[in-house]
């Protein structure tokens, strides 16, 4: 399963050898905690629109073709006004469903990308643990005015005393 997710989202994103700075992360991880929508830019990852296209295609074919096949003849014997209403129903659906896509695909490729870039800011402080805390604390700096030189060292600071 982790093999065809690694696939779904190289295959979905392009995604930069750039690491990603401090100050980008902290907003990320402030954003993602907030259950906002990060700003690709900040992660240093694009969305490939074709391919995600191609990648929905394929998941509505898998899901909908059985389902069409099951029950279009018996909707056309039943009424054929019922097969056209159903047929416009699960095409609003199919639109619907592609934006849900989306978001969902950004949050997982966006999740990814803050444990990584955590990883190499803050090797010695668990992701899940510390996340919310910096979370806050940076919110907490911007309050403050705290210098972008200093946003690490303030940061770590108020992590190592909040323990």
């Amino acid at each position: 399963m982790e093999k065809f997710k690694n696939f779904s989202l190289n295959f979905l994103f392009k995604i930069s050898d750039q690491p990603v700075i401090l100050r980008d992360l902290l907003e990320a991880n402030a954003l993602f905690n907030d259950g906002m929508l990060v700003d690709p830019s900040k992660l240093n990852f694009n969305f490939k629109v074709l391919n995600s296209y191609l990648y929905f295609s394929v998941l509505c074919v898998f899901i909908l073709l059985p389902l069409l096949l099951a029950t279009h003849y018996f909707l056309t014997r039943l009424d054929f006004h019922i097969s056209i209403i159903s047929a416009v129903a699960v095409t609003a659906c199919v639109f619907i469903s592609y934006d849900i896509f989306k978001i969902y695909a950004r949050k997982m490729i966006s999740k990814r990308l803050i444990k990584k870039a955590w990883e190499l800011h803050f090797p010695y402080f668990a992701y899940e643990k510390y996340s919310l805390t910096a979370s806050e604390l940076y919110k907490e700096a911007l309050k403050d005015d705290i210098l972008k030189t200093n946003l690490e060292k303030y940061i770590l600071e108020k992590i190592i005393h909040s323990k």
